[in-house]
């Protein structure tokens, strides 16, 4: 480097220190700045590590336009919040262990790293050590065989009190957070090593323990089982000492490294202890010219521009499985932090007000009764598993410019609901939101059926209204004019702005509405069938109906009737349509047919010739319509909703849409 690369600071605690006094040794990097909640506080550290910007806030500190890098040294709740924050204030960063609380928060500031391109590492300082890397050479080299048992700990005895970060909720304390997840990142590195990948999710994570009064977990255990039957053994803990080791057992012998965490602190020698049967035991030397910190400096500073660094230490990739893994760790002993619990999450992870981007790329269109414009991509809340999941979903889907939520009775048992509305109560945004609330689903498509999930349904979302109310299921058993009478009375009582209905017949939606017109009733204002460049070969359940047939696109041009199109993705097949691809069934079941594959092999052609994803063009298709089109998506993470809003600024042609599906 022509010069050193400058640093900032984050917090004054011991952690920092230690990182400050790494980075006086490191070859690449300088400190420049030290951020603090106070004044007082930087001007001690200062005392310490001779820096020349001391500042009294965070804030100031990310405004300072010398620093060009930050090491965020906060408490565990703390980390999402100023990662987030120094990504928008264009700064690369190097957070400290574990990177948030949970993995849907480290998503966020994955996603915030990416949109402000900057780069970002998870601070595990030994992952960058020349000792772990020689450690995953042995692995791959063979040296102990086919690895089958991994041994790794980590764990201390803090003493008592309270009141300190290790043992404090609301500080995000617990063996599991502070090193049990040296424990499972080095699980999951040995594991992908011996299995030649870069590191490897467990398909089992088996925990126990011990949760004190505090709510945190004061020692614990896992048990990791991965592919090929290699299973890990972890051990954790902050009132408990035990031996900091990692063992590795394997089919030909076995490896000890004595110090897998802080190696050699500073430069020196460290050793890894190889015993392969029969021959005895012998010492392997590993030799390191820097600083366990500095060395962690240094390795930033050379991947800048890759804005992630490769294994072993801890790419983006990485840092989430390992996350999602602790989460599991966590919820098998019940330890849940109170900046999770639903009435926590008042603020997004950035800790600022949930705004829409200056850069925002939805589009909306207009549905009669609803008053304000309705985005295009609708967005799914069936993927939601908790309140910080859907949070984290939610607000980026705002920050995207989305305003319109699917939802229905039957979605998670009613979790669905709950979630939402306890989001849209958080936030204070329901003249901003438009909810989309399904019911009356079968068996219960009936008019007291309706009502009665109605009332639930309102009642789980904590609102007096939805605005748009669609019956999920047609029983034709009942007569039009009993719905219709029923969805009147509702919309009159307040319940509901304008209503529609799902997986109903042209037919009966036809008949309802001139009902409607006789009557001088409101009539259905949208409708929500399955639509997508996909034929639905198979109905994905039963009662469902798809309107992607000419005869039913003739009438929605005829009508201008509004589409809510379900499943215009076609459930993952512009992603993971493959004919040797057999794993899901209900996708070979529901879109796997000679020509659906026919259209998945235009999209890749159109995709690859506007440099955009086949599931990109499968979207642009439903909203290139000639009539009134949204498209309910559902993603699980970020990275699908990212993945997907580049639909939003393709045009097709009319001539594309009928060559796409093989028309021409």
């Amino acid at each position: 480097m022509e010069s050193k690369l400058k640093w900032g600071i984050i917090g004054t605690g011991n952690i920092a220190k230690a990182f400050a006094k790494g980075l006086a040794t490191s070859k690449t990097g300088t400190l420049v700045a030290i951020g603090s909640r106070t004044p007082e506080a930087a001007e001690r550290f200062a005392e310490a590590f001779p820096v020349p910007y001391r500042h009294g806030s965070y804030e100031a500190l990310l405004a300072n336009p010398e620093v060009e890098a930050v090491y965020i040294a906060t408490p565990h709740p703390a980390h999402a919040e100023w990662a987030i924050q120094a990504a928008a204030a264009g700064k690369h960063i190097l957070c400290e262990k574990p990177l948030a609380l949970n993995a849907f928060e480290a998503e966020a500031i994955q996603e915030a790293a990416r949109r402000h391109d900057v780069f970002l590492m998870e601070a595990f300082m030994y992952r960058c050590h020349p000792q772990t890397a020689k450690l995953v050479e042995l692995i791959r080299e063979g040296a102990i065989g086919q690895v089958r048992v991994i041994q790794a700990t980590f764990s201390f005895n803090c003493g008592w009190n309270p009141e300190s970060r290790l043992l404090k909720n609301t500080l995000g304390g617990g063996g599991i957070l502070d090193v049990g997840c040296y424990c499972t990142s080095m699980a999951r590195l040995i594991a992908g090593a011996a299995l030649g990948r870069d590191f490897a999710e467990p398909i089992e994570v088996q925990g126990a323990g011990h949760v004190g009064e505090t709510g945190v977990d004061e020692w614990a255990v896992a048990t990791l089982k991965f592919p090929g039957d290699l299973v890990a053994q972890l051990a954790t803990g902050v009132q408990l000492n035990q031996e900091n080791v990692v063992r590795l057992f394997g089919s030909e012998g076995s490896i000890t490294v004595p110090s897998p965490w802080f190696c050699s602190r500073e430069a020196g020698t460290s050793t890894i202890l190889v015993n392969r049967y029969g021959e005895g035991e012998r010492e392997v030397v590993i030799e390191s010219d820097g600083d366990l910190y500095g060395i962690e400096a240094d390795t930033v500073a050379a991947n800048l521009a890759r804005r992630e660094a490769p294994s072993p230490a801890m790419s983006w990739a990485d840092t989430l499985g390992n996350m999602r893994t602790l989460d599991r760790w966590r919820a098998a002993l019940g330890v849940v932090y109170e900046a999770e619990q639903p009435e926590a999450w008042c603020l997004p992870v950035s800790k600022r007000p949930l705004t829409v981007r200056p850069d925002a790329p939805m589009k909306y269109a207009r549905i009669p009764g609803i008053n304000q414009p309705v985005a295009r991509l609708v967005m799914g809340t069936m993927a939601a598993s908790n309140i910080v999941h859907a949070s984290v979903l939610y607000d980026d889907y705002v920050e995207a410019g989305g305003n319109c939520f699917d939802t229905a009775y039957v979605y998670g048992g009613g979790e669905s609901e709950r979630l939402l509305g306890q989001w849209v109560k958080n936030r204070g945004i329901r003249d901003q939101v438009i909810i989309l609330a399904k019911g009356a689903h079968t068996p219960f498509c009936t008019p007291e059926g309706l009502t009665a999930q109605l009332y639930e349904s309102l009642d789980r979302l904590q609102m007096e209204f939805v605005d748009l109310y669609m019956m999920h299921r047609d029983n034709e058993e009942v007569p039009v004019e009993e719905f219709i009478d029923l969805l009147n009375e509702h919309q009159r009582a307040g319940r509901m702005r304008a209503f529609g209905v799902s997986n109903w017949t042209i037919a009966r939606i036809e008949a309802a509405n001139a009902y409607a017109r006789r009557k001088g009733l409101s009539g259905i204002v949208a409708v929500s069938n399955n639509f997508s460049l996909a034929r639905m070969v198979e109905p994905v359940w039963e009662g469902c109906l798809a309107a992607s047939d000419p005869e039913s696109r003739a009438w929605f041009m005829r009508t201008q009737m509004p589409l809510l199109a379900w499943s215009s993705q076609a459930r993952g097949f512009f992603v993971h349509g493959d004919p040797a691809n057999t794993a899901d069934p209900s996708l070979v079941a529901s879109w796997y047919s000679e020509d659906n594959f026919q259209r998945l092999a235009r999209a890749k052609e159109l995709a690859a010739q506007l440099g955009v994803l086949p599931t990109n063009v499968a979207t642009a298709y439903v909203l290139c319509q000639p009539f009134p089109t949204f498209a309910l998506v559902g993603p699980a993470g970020l990275a699908e909703t990212r993945t997907t809003l580049p639909a939003l600024a393709i045009e097709l042609s009319a001539a594309q849409l009928r060559w796409l599906n093989l028309e021409e």
